[in-house]
């Protein structure tokens, strides 16, 4: 057997590269029927995923680039909008602070007006007060005086017109020696 296959492939002596011619042409054939296949059938398929991929692609970018210039805008918008709050802020806090310095001002010039007008008042208490016991010791003073001016003479001084003219006079004197004296 093995000495057949020797024998066989020493009567063939052919190339074991190249083909037999049938079988060459039977190849190619079918290599140009599977190729017409692909390029009339396949090829257009696959062109038309890939410009679908390179559309979206391109689309993708293109929206990530509109909406990159889009947050941008957002961003420059907020951080404006945020400069402006805070200088809101700034000037709310400044204008309260001024109403405060204001409100305390009002509040110590209205404590003073008081404080003033307690003072008059005491004032005017005091000045009563010491009207009514001048009335009160001139009546007292002048009843004491009568009375030993009465039993100093040794009679009865009862006239009261007389006794208060008496008496006035007096204590204006004693007034006026005080005043000089000061």
């Amino acid at each position: 057997m093995i000495a057949n296959l020797v024998q066989l492939a020493a009567e063939e002596e052919q190339n074991p590269l190249v083909p037999p011619g049938p079988e060459l042409l039977v190849g190619t054939i079918a290599f140009a029927i599977v190729f017409f296949f692909f390029w009339k059938k396949l090829l257009p398929n696959i062109n038309k995923v890939l410009e679908e991929r390179r559309a979206a692609i391109e689309g993708g970018i293109e929206e990530a680039e509109t909406m990159k210039v889009e947050a941008q805008s957002v961003l420059e918008q907020y951080k404006a909008q945020l400069a402006e709050a805070r200088h809101e802020a700034a000037r709310l806090r400044q204008e309260a602070q001024e109403q405060g310095a204001a409100l305390i001002a009002e509040m110590r010039a209205e404590g003073q007006r008081q404080r003033e007008e307690i003072v008059a008042a005491g004032h005017a208490q005091i000045e009563a007060d010491r009207k009514a016991a001048s009335s009160a010791l001139r009546q007292d003073v002048g009843k004491l005086a009568t009375d030993l001016a009465g039993k100093l003479v040794g009679e009865s001084l009862e006239d009261h017109a007389r006794q208060s003219r008496v008496i006035d006079r007096f204590l204006d004197e004693l007034e006026e020696k005080a005043e000089a004296g000061r």
